[in-house]
């Protein structure tokens, strides 16, 4: 016997280890409370041109209406920020389709925004997007797995949706739905109404200042067609315009997509061509492949 009194608690050397371990949780919990939450905004951009479109326009036609995205994404940012108020944003995500996933010029303006990131799923030939819901499930789960957001804000109604919710609450994440109001019943599937979070819906006073019709102009029918030639001649001369305003760099970011046009450009030019010609071209497919042949014709002869 050493004549020390025996420890209940199992001695000094115990008691000691616990306040070290008491102490390294005290200081990891600090940490942890330390640490912003962070949130991102993931956007089906086909979704929101129907719904804003139809909404404001009476039209899902993206060739009907013009949309300024710029100023919709800020304010989706400024939306998150007031309902995620402790939180910073990581970035916002644009899901579009395109055709063999090449980049129109609106495309572009929007991927050289701050905190945007474009990404394309491809345009078939009914201009249906494909691979979209599967890109925006693999942006989802990825960020949530390693724990890079904690609130996802989704902007989509697509019942394929809900295996991407499904997913990064598997991952602790939560995610919000918004969506944008319809005129008569609704434009987001039950489902994936049931399985998030919680549900947002933009109004026609929130959409309006984004999105404007474009002005329709009435031609007379009964004159006569105008002829190939002179139609190739008017596409040529609107790429001598567009190559002025845009510059070589626009070209050869066109050039990989020939013969074809992003829907921006071709719309574009069919609607200049009539101006011009003082004829509408709408279901004289022949001259449309002119005036395309024209335009491509003055490009390909300036690079």
């Amino acid at each position: 016997m050493n004549g020390r009194d025996p420890q209940p608690d199992g001695g000094p050397g115990l008691r000691e280890q616990l306040d070290r371990t008491n102490e390294l949780l005290q200081r990891v919990l600090a940490e942890v409370s330390k640490t912003p939450s962070t949130h991102a905004i993931f956007v089906d951009a086909g979704y929101v041109y129907a719904a804003a479109g139809l909404l404001v326009t009476g039209t899902e036609d993206r060739r009907s209406f013009d949309l300024d995205a710029e100023g919709l994404i800020e304010a989706f940012i400024d939306k998150a920020r007031t309902i995620f108020a402790d939180s910073r944003l990581l970035r916002v995500y644009w899901y579009d389709g395109a055709r063999r996933r090449i980049h129109t010029t609106e495309q572009q303006a929007i991927a050289e925004l701050p905190d945007v990131k474009v990404r394309l799923g491809n345009l078939n030939a009914n201009n249906q997007q494909k691979g979209v819901d599967s890109l925006i499930r693999s942006d989802l789960e990825s960020l949530a797995r390693h724990r890079a957001v904690s609130d996802a804000a989704l902007v989509g109604g697509d019942e394929d949706l809900v295996s991407a919710v499904e997913a990064a609450q598997g991952y602790g994440a939560r995610v919000h739905l918004w969506g944008i109001e319809a005129g008569e019943g609704r434009n987001q599937a039950e489902p994936l109404l049931w399985e998030v979070d919680s549900q947002r819906t933009f109004d026609l006073d929130f959409c309006r200042p984004y999105v404007t019709r474009r002005p329709v102009t009435m031609y007379e029918e009964d004159s006569p067609a105008p002829a190939r030639e002179d139609v190739r001649f008017v596409g040529a001369q609107i790429a001598a315009g567009w190559l002025a305003t845009r510059g070589r760099d626009a070209l050869a970011d066109l050039l990989p997509g020939r013969p074809y046009l992003p829907g921006s450009v071709d719309q574009d030019l069919l609607v200049e061509a009539e101006r011009l010609l003082q004829r509408s071209l709408r279901g004289h497919a022949h001259l449309r492949r002119a005036l395309r042949d024209g335009f491509w014709q003055h490009l390909q002869a300036q690079y």
